[in-house]
Parts: structure tokens; sequence; C-alpha cells
């Protein structure tokens, strides 16, 4: 073992380069101090998210999808004053009721159009982007069995709602299982992170 070290040791001024053994078992090199900040920091590097390219029309439909929506909470306001009132009465009365019921469903339909279109194609444009993508696919899913439970509870139960008292429950109880579901989503955006 001495003698090829020695070998080594003599023939290392001839080729020019240091060619010293490291005594005993072969050992790693130490790292430099800055070696492990440098691992942790490979660590903890993420890739950039990828640059999502939105046309101009996204900025005005996200504008008017979140003014519509402020008008979702006075509208249940109402629609529950109204629905309550009719929903004790047996269905027709008072009078004041159901016409403040049938323009607050109509408001309600036109407000969920509004939503739906402008929510649906500001979602495919951002189909892409991986940032905030479940909070937006739950949004837009609750929004939609919103909008698919009003429309049963307005066009299939509504007509049958004051002549049947079965009906008129069953209702009921859609369109405040449908105003939880949409007020739900609207809290995912709301209260969600950004």
């Amino acid at each position: 073992m001495v003698i090829p070290a020695l070998l080594i040791l003599l023939a290392s001024p001839v080729l020019g380069r240091d060619t010293t053994p490291a005594p005993g078992p072969a050992v790693a090199p130490l790292a430099a101090p800055e070696a492990p900040a440098a691992a942790a920091q490979a660590d903890t590097l993420r890739r950039r998210p990828r640059a999502i390219e939105v046309s101009d029309g996204y900025a005005t439909r996200l504008r008017i999808h979140k003014l519509a929506s402020w008008t979702l909470l006075p509208l249940f306001a109402a629609q529950s004053i109204a629905g309550n009132q009719l929903y004790q009465s047996g269905g027709s009365q008072p009078g004041w009721a159901m016409s403040l019921h049938q323009v607050g469903a109509g408001g309600l339909g036109a407000l969920f159009g509004i939503n739906t279109v402008t929510g649906a194609w500001n979602l495919w444009e951002t189909r892409h982007a991986s940032e905030g993508r479940t909070r937006r696919l739950v949004h837009s899913g609750l929004l939609l069995a919103s909008d698919a439970g009003f429309a049963y509870a307005g066009i299939k139960l509504g007509p049958d709602a004051s002549r049947s008292a079965d009906r008129r429950a069953e209702h009921r109880r859609v369109a405040y299982l449908s105003m939880g579901g949409a007020l739900a989503g609207y809290a995912t955006m709301l209260f969600g992170t950004h």
C-alpha cells in the first residue's frame, strides 16, 4: 500500500498534477459552506407559472359578472319575503307578494343568464391557468347546479305551487336549496384566496 502511494507521489510532478490519495478509506469531499444553502435553494425553486393571455373582453365580462352578482343578495331577500307570504297564504294572496315574486323570478332568470354566459366564457378563456382553478371550478359547479334548481323550481313547480300544497312545499324547498348552492358558490369567489 505504501509503495503505490510513493509511486503516485513521485509521478505527480512529472505528470503535472496532484494525485495525492486521500489517507484512509475513500471519503467524499467536504462541501463548501455555500453548497448547503444552494442545495436548499434548488429544492425550493418552483417552476414559474405559464403566462395566460386573455382577450380584452375578459375584463369587461368579469366586471359585468361581478356587478350582476351583487344584485343576487337583494333579489334573494325579496324572493324569500314574497315567497314566504305566498307559502303561508296558500298561493295567491297577498297581491303584492305575487307581483314581487314574479318580478323577482324574472330578475333571477336574467341574473343567472347573464352570469352563466359571462362566467362560462371567462372560465373557458382561463382554462389553462392553474392558479385558482379549483376555486373557479367549484364556483362554476355550484352556480350551474343552482341554475338548474331555479329553472326546475320556476318552470316545473311554479305553475302548480298556487294549486297544490305539496308542490308549493317542493317549490320552496328546491328554491332554498338553489339559493344555498348559489350563496356557497358566491362565497367561494368572494372569500376565496386570490
